[in-house]
Parts: structure tokens; sequence; C-alpha cells
């Protein structure tokens, strides 16, 4: 099997455009082929994420107190998604908290504003991110350093995955995830790309940190089942909150693990 080097480079840079705010060559475009083939390299942009809220933190550490660094490092992977993932967190609360029907649902969630469930919702949930992360900086800057870049990685691989296992329920001419939302990798794809999201814990160099893939896709498998009973399947701000939660699931998980680590 031969691997163009070429197209690789441009799904790569298609991913970082999609999703973050880092510039990237004039020469990408929106091409629905490149952001279909995008998605085995999500994993990579967490890494991106995952390390430019590290670096923020590692920097910060040297001024500021932890608490105050991990607040910045927040504030980081905030500013470099665009507050992509968290604007879909946010519309999911909405919807279904507001929401008693399929059409209402998804109706709340086209609306750009935002109600009180989804800012409650996202108050409650980077409250939890950052506790979470200052009790896994107890154990030393190291353990925070990785943890935030393994569970950018792995959040975004775990959301991806509804792609393979939920049917998509917008409208695809209306929706910013058609380009993703009926296309399929193939099984070799898809291992490179979980390969991708697993790398980074090997920096913990103990086996017991990988106990965090399977409680993030729990939280995968419950979050579809509840879209699929409600909706009928996903929407593309359902994948924004599954990265989101699955994330801050990856930071618990590790900040349980460490006590015996």
């Amino acid at each position: 099997m031969t691997i163009d080097l070429k197209k690789e480079i441009r799904y790569f840079f298609t991913a970082l455009m999609f999703f973050t705010r880092i510039p990237c060559p004039p020469s990408t475009d929106h091409s629905e082929e490149y952001l279909n083939k995008s998605r085995k390299y999500f994993p990579l942009i967490g890494w991106i994420v995952g390390g430019v809220a590290a670096l923020t933190f590692w920097a910060s550490s040297f001024v500021f107190s932890t608490p105050i660094s991990i607040v910045l490092s927040i504030i980081a992977s905030v500013w470099t998604t665009g507050a992509f993932h968290e604007d879909g967190f946010t519309d999911v609360c909405d919807a279904f908290g507001g929401g008693w029907t399929k059409a209402q649902i998804l109706t709340i969630m086209k609306d750009s504003r935002i109600g009180a469930y989804g800012v409650v919702g996202l108050a409650l949930l980077l409250l939890l991110k950052f506790l979470s992360l200052v009790e896994i900086a107890n154990n030393g800057s190291k353990a925070l350093i990785i943890s935030l870049i393994c569970a950018h990685a792995l959040s975004r691989f775990v959301a991806s995955t509804f792609v393979h296992t939920h049917d998509y329920v917008q409208d695809l001419d209306v929706s910013k995830s058609r380009p993703i939302a009926n296309s399929r990798l193939s099984w070799s794809e898809m291992a490179y790309s979980f390969l991708f999201a697993i790398t980074p814990f090997l920096l913990f160099q103990n086996y017991w940190a990988l106990a965090a893939f399977p409680v993030a896709y729990l939280s995968k498998i419950y979050l579809g089942y509840y879209f699929k009973k409600h909706i009928g399947g996903y929407t593309g701000d359902c994948l924004g909150a599954t990265q989101q939660v699955s994330e801050v699931l990856i930071y618990l998980t590790l900040g349980s693990l460490w006590k015996f680590m």
C-alpha cells in the first residue's frame, strides 16, 4: 500500500483549519473529500490543542500559582479552538434541557442564543474541569502536562467514532458538520487514528493510565443511547458535547488512578 504524503499533509491541515484558529497554508480549502479523510487526524489536533494548554500552564507556573496557571491553560485551549466544542456542549444542554420533542430539540440546537441550561451546564463543566486538573497537579506539573495532551487527543477520537456507530439526524444541507456526517473511515484508518489517540499515554510509563479509554468510551456509549432515544442519532453539537464530557472524564479517571500509579 502506497501513501500519498502530499494528500496526507492536506488532510492534516484541513483538520487543523476546521477545528482550530491556527493559520494554515493558503492552499488548504473546504474540500469535502479532504475534510472526510481528515478525521483520522482529529487526535493529532488534540495533541496540538493539549500542547498549547500544557505549554501555557508550564510558562505561567513560573509566575503564577498552580490554580491560576490551570485557568490560563484552559483559556488557551478554548482560544485555540474558538470554543468550537464548548459551543456544541452548551447547545446540547439547551436543546435537551428545554426541548420535549425531536423537532423542538433540533430547533433549539440550531438557535445561536445560549439559554439557562447552556450557561449552567458550561459553568459546571468548566468548574469540574478546573478542579480535576488541580487534583492532577497535586501529583506534579509533569502529570498535569501529560494529562492535558492525553485528554485532548483521546476525547477527539472518542467523539469521532459516532460516525461509525450512529446516524446523523439533522438536515445535511444546512449543517456545518455535513462533510464528516456520512463518511466512514476504513478500519485501517481508524486504527491509525486510534494510535494517535493512545500514544500520549505512553508518557505515563504506567499502563493503568490506559483505563481512561474505556471510561471515556463508556460515556460515548451512554450519550449515544441518550441521543438516539430522543432524536434518533447525533448532530455536530452532539459530537462537541461528547468531546467535552469525555475530556473531563479522562481527567477524573487519571486523577483517581494517580493515587495508585
